[in-house]
């Protein structure tokens, strides 16, 4: 019955042109992050993820602390659920997370554990869940938000220096994604990062990261750029943008926008008034407009795509309607925006 419900909205209510049509003419994935619950007890949640997006990711179901609840046992049914929707929508999975300072169980964040037996938890949990997904995944954010807020170097954590697994700089980062290779040679491998949309210290600090690790022969083949983004934020200019993904594709890595939301004001209600929404559209055109410049922007991933299911009210009092469709699976300006853009003439910088 589910299935049929969800064949029948798509029959009756698919767009004439939808993000995925229009991204495959331009080469580029159209994803979101998605969750099994609201797939499974929502059908229009799930009409409107088949119809709209050629790529998915577990928002949090494959994370540490969602696969590995308790030492040792691990827990792969909310991704093969993910995984088995894909395939029958012919969407690609791409995976978030394998190393992460946050998101971890307790009996991991809490089990004063030593270098040394780190090392080997984290050894097996790469190897592990690399390894089941292998073929399912196509892609891995293998580290996340490995960098100090204000990029002057690597962020204090578990793996790095408390205690850390026993490697010093960026090793331990390093190690993570041979790791992950080793799992699964075919999987695209990606660091992924926070407040590095445009060109700043800490966007510096990730291409310093990303150059050593090409450097060292380190397996990674692309950045995820996550653009949790305001409309009003004055720095993310389309020169500033552009000049960021511009260096990227120069080191001939792939990019991903991988957790992309535009928050705006809105009122006690959830409503955002016409101008802020105005100024929404105009913020995610530039951005797939920057994206649609390199042929190394390879996809463009908003952080859910229903406002029904966005994280920004809770993360930003006052702030909301972040996603291209609003509560009730309309689309808004911004999905409009979007839309228009990757349906326009084809440009590149040829990078």
């Amino acid at each position: 019955m589910r299935i049929l419900a969800v064949l029948l909205l798509l029959a009756a209510g698919a767009p004439a042109q939808t993000l995925r049509s229009a991204g495959e003419r331009r080469g580029v994935l159209m994803g979101t992050a998605a969750d099994t619950m609201d797939i499974a007890h929502d059908a229009t949640y799930a009409a409107t993820l088949a119809q709209q997006y050629n790529m998915i990711e577990a928002e949090n179901e494959m994370k540490w602390g969602g696969i590995q609840p308790t030492q040792g046992v691990f827990n792969f049914t909310p991704g093969d659920t993910l995984a088995t929707f894909a395939e029958a929508h012919g969407m690609k999975l791409r995976g978030h997370n394998l190393c992460w300072h946050s998101y971890n169980p307790r009996w991991l964040a809490k089990g004063d554990f030593t270098p040394s037996q780190l090392y080997t938890l984290l050894e097996t949990y790469i190897t592990t869940v690399a390894g089941h997904f292998k073929g399912k995944v196509f892609a891995w954010d293998v580290v996340n938000e490995a960098l100090a807020g204000d990029g002057s170097g690597l962020r204090d954590s578990i793996w790095y220096n408390q205690p850390g697994i026993g490697l010093t700089g960026p090793a331990y980062i390093d190690q993570t994604f041979r790791w992950a290779h080793a799992a699964d040679p075919q999987a695209l491998l990606f660091y992924n990062e926070y407040d590095v949309e445009d060109i700043n210290p800490k966007s510096d600090a990730m291409y310093s990261l990303a150059k050593g690790m090409l450097a060292r022969g380190v397996p990674i083949h692309g950045v995820g750029l996550q653009f949790h983004v305001s409309a009003s934020q004055g720095s993310l200019t389309p020169a500033a943008l552009e000049a960021n993904m511009a260096r990227f594709a120069a080191l001939g890595l792939q990019i991903h926008i991988t957790e992309l939301d535009v928050r705006i004001p809105v009122d006690a209600d959830g409503k955002a008034s016409a101008s802020d929404l105005a100024a929404q559209a105009q913020r995610y055109r530039d951005i797939v407009s920057a994206c649609l410049k390199y042929p190394a922007c390879t996809a463009i991933q908003t952080w859910g795509f229903t406002d029904k299911r966005s994280w920004i009210p809770h993360a930003y009092k006052g702030y909301g309607a972040a996603l291209p469709f609003d509560k009730e699976y309309q689309p808004k300006p911004a999905f409009a925006s979007m839309l228009q853009v990757l349906k326009g003439p084809t440009e590149s910088t040829g990078n």
